[in-house]
């Protein structure tokens, strides 16, 4: 399988030239219309992971893959592409129009308590595909318009409209029936995959200061679900691209960012329900992945 492509790949790819500068890679957000990125003239798009996230209303034939699902749409659809998933489509006729946006996860993670990971069409082993109907595809197009013109835009708070946005399209689709035309393929390490992304997210979030995170480790989860620990660290790397321990230090990275952020507990409370027997173990391993110390980060 190609490497994950980044922020800088796409923008290389797609217009042989790097992000603006209003945009910070770590919080990146951008929107395009469909019709000015297929006139470029590029290669069509790779069977690949990406470092960020994709929503895509696309209208026309298109085949598309996700993981090891694949569905042929000819009409409107709304797609959700996460980075753990590998994907790509390929149009079906000459005709396809509509709107995408990519974006990173700290832009929503800013702004949001709980993890985009939760929500039901960027869940690992989830129905990423939302078939529209004309009344529906009106709304959406109307949703990317509004952030097209936004990022567009001189407003200062522009960025605080855009996330209104995005969050406003993914409701708005939850409320739309997720297409059943998807094509299981059997496949052992996805379905481990997905169990073990599920265990992880039910143990979050943490709203308590006496609830605590227990399943820690790799070995916690196969033993939880009842698989050998290297079968689950080899399903979890070949399907994601990233191992166990990555999944489970970047949830509690995002939890405790979280609590940080929207709590008023004390750091030995933070680092009891993350599950550190020492508030210096947690010092340690958030600044290994932030740089900073707790404390230095909630004064920021």
């Amino acid at each position: 399988m190609r490497p994950v492509e980044t922020i800088a790949d796409f923008y290389r790819i797609k217009f042989n030239q790097q992000p603006s500068g209003q945009h910070n890679e770590a919080t990146h957000i951008n929107v395009f219309r469909l019709e000015d990125c297929l006139d470029q003239g590029t290669a069509p798009i790779q069977y690949s992971r990406r470092d960020y996230y994709k929503v895509s209303l696309i209208r026309g034939d298109n085949l598309y893959h996700y993981a090891d699902k694949s569905i042929r749409v000819n009409g409107a659809a709304l797609l959700f592409f996460n980075p753990q998933v590998p994907y790509n489509w390929e149009p079906r006729s000459d005709n396809q129009t509509g709107f995408f946006c990519i974006f990173r996860d700290a832009f929503m993670a800013e702004h949001m308590r709980g993890n985009l990971h939760e929500l039901p069409m960027f869940r690992l082993g989830g129905r990423p595909a939302y078939l529209l109907d004309k009344a529906q595809d009106d709304i959406i197009s109307k949703l990317f318009e509004k952030m097209l013109s936004e990022v567009n835009s001189d407003y200062i708070y522009k960025y605080d409209l855009l996330h209104s946005y995005l969050t406003e399209l993914i409701h708005t689709a939850l409320k739309f029936e997720p297409s059943h035309n998807l094509y299981q393929h059997p496949n052992a390490k996805s379905r481990t995959t997905a169990a073990f992304i599920e265990l992880l997210e039910r143990q979050f979030p943490i709203e308590l200061p006496g609830q605590r995170f227990r399943l820690r480790s790799a070995s916690d989860f196969a033993r939880q679900l009842s698989v050998h620990v290297n079968h689950l660290n080899r399903s979890v790397r070949d399907t994601t691209g990233r191992t166990t321990t990555t999944h489970i230090a970047e949830r509690l990275i995002g939890e405790a960012t979280a609590l940080l952020k929207h709590t008023d507990w004390n750091i030995a409370e933070i680092s009891y329900c993350l599950g550190f027997d020492e508030p210096a173990h947690f010092s340690y391993f958030f600044k290994k992945h932030t740089l900073l110390t707790p404390s230095a980060f909630r004064t920021v």
